[in-house]
């Protein structure tokens, strides 16, 4: 009987660990204590589960550790966690690289190692397999094996939950991919997809996203366009979207710890191989600077309205990088404030979802409780949280500015 376990335990391995946890024995490790603690207590701050399902998990024997010898007797080791970029916009490996060097230190012949954190085409094999053989003594592919099956989970989606979504599987030999394939293939019910090398499973998932980014870039400038010509955007898309292969994407700000990622690992790599991605990386820089282009489109609107822009108080409502969820990773709303705050605006920040204390520890800003939204001379809707979708504005001398078009009575939009 295979024994799991999962290295790391944030958005992407808690549901994965919690899925298996259904079929097999589980044991879910990650460096930080206060993680380990919250969750043997029943809580998931990332609220990708609930409260019952955490304890469900518990209850099928599934074990939360920090403790290295907890999980050398698992025979199948599954790596989930964050692949970041630097403040270059270069891939930081570093926690793959340290997870790596924790699972060598416990893998054991016969073992397997299954990647799911994105990566550019050739990492697995070329960055953290020399590091599996130095920390255990062993040679790949003849005493341990590897796969890769990248993760598609959607932070805040209780729909397209890890098991409704189809896998892509992959192993370092054939035989060992069809293993990795049945494997996921027990607890996967949308099924599974299995690609004939670890590369080309790699190279899937990182253009998946960087498609994605280069559709929302698009829109992004076609906001633009549109704004210039007085016509509203959504209402164009609106009408192309009535053609059955027009794709409907919206405009607005492209973070997280995906689609404002993943371009920069496949454009590294391209650029190490001589190429330079133009198309990837033009999507990614005019998506970069959407933050910087929403600021100053508020500010325009507070001059013709009569504001006096220094001083002015704005308020931005959510922090979160999407609607209906916690995660603040590389939220691009931080551009957005950042911006207001050098044209002299006071800026005050609201979240519905967001915790106040990560908040404060990634962005140095403290989230401002309750709100009354008719004290400021601008309000920017930032996030499309259900909570901030019924909000009215009757104010005319307030400037509000709706980047997720959710609300009727926006001064502007993208």
């Amino acid at each position: 009987m295979d024994k799991i376990a999962v290295i790391g335990l944030g958005y992407v391995g808690l549901p994965l660990a919690h899925a298996f946890s259904s079929k097999y024995k589980v044991v879910g490790f990650d460096i930080a204590q206060w993680r380990i603690d919250e969750l043997r207590s029943g809580h998931d701050r990332t609220l990708e589960l609930n409260e019952t399902q955490v304890n469900e998990a518990l209850s099928n024997g599934m074990e939360f550790t920090l403790n290295l010898d907890d999980i050398r007797d698992c025979n199948i080791y599954i790596v989930t966690v964050p692949t970041p970029i630097d403040k270059n916009k270069r891939p930081d490996l570093t926690p793959l690289i340290k997870a790596s060097e924790t699972v060598g230190k416990v893998l054991k012949k016969e073992d397997i190692v299954i990647y799911e954190s994105t990566v550019y085409p050739g990492a697995t094999e070329e960055d953290c397999v020399p590091v599996l053989e130095k920390f255990s003594g062993l040679k790949f592919n003849v005493d341990f094996f590897c796969g890769y099956s990248p993760e598609r989970i959607n932070p805040g989606d209780k729909e397209h939950t890890v098991t409704k979504i189809l896998k892509v599987t992959s192993g370092s030999t054939p035989e060992i991919g069809k293993k990795v394939n049945e494997l996921y293939a027990s607890i996967i019910t949308a099924g599974t997809h299995l690609a004939p090398t670890i590369k080309v499973a790699e190279a899937a998932k990182v253009i998946e996203n960087s498609q994605r980014d280069i559709n929302i870039a698009f829109v992004n400038e076609l906001s633009m366009i549109f704004n210039r010509m007085g016509i509203d955007t959504n209402a164009v898309l609106d009408a192309a979207g009535t053609k059955w292969n027009f794709l409907k994407f919206k405009p607005g700000l492209v973070g997280g710890h995906c689609i404002g990622v993943d371009p920069y690992y496949l454009t590294h790599k391209a650029q190490e191989l001589g190429y330079n991605p133009e198309i990837i990386l033009a999507g990614r820089r005019l998506n970069d600077n959407m933050g910087i282009y929403v600021a100053n489109q508020v500010i325009k609107l507070m001059i013709k309205k009569g504001h006096k822009i220094e001083g002015s108080k704005v308020l931005v409502l959510g922090i979160t990088f999407k609607e209906n969820c916690p995660d603040i990773r590389n939220s691009k709303v931080i551009d957005v404030i950042h911006e207001l705050k050098e044209f002299g605006c006071d800026v005050d920040v609201s979240d519905y979802w967001a915790d106040n204390a990560e908040v404060e520890h990634e962005y140095g800003l403290t989230l401002t409780e309750e709100p009354n939204k008719d004290d400021y001379a601008a309000v920017i809707l930032a996030v499309a949280h259900d909570q901030y979708k019924h909000l009215r504005f009757d104010n005319k001398n307030q400037v509000v500015f709706d980047i997720k078009s959710i609300i009727d009575t926006a001064d502007g939009r993208l």
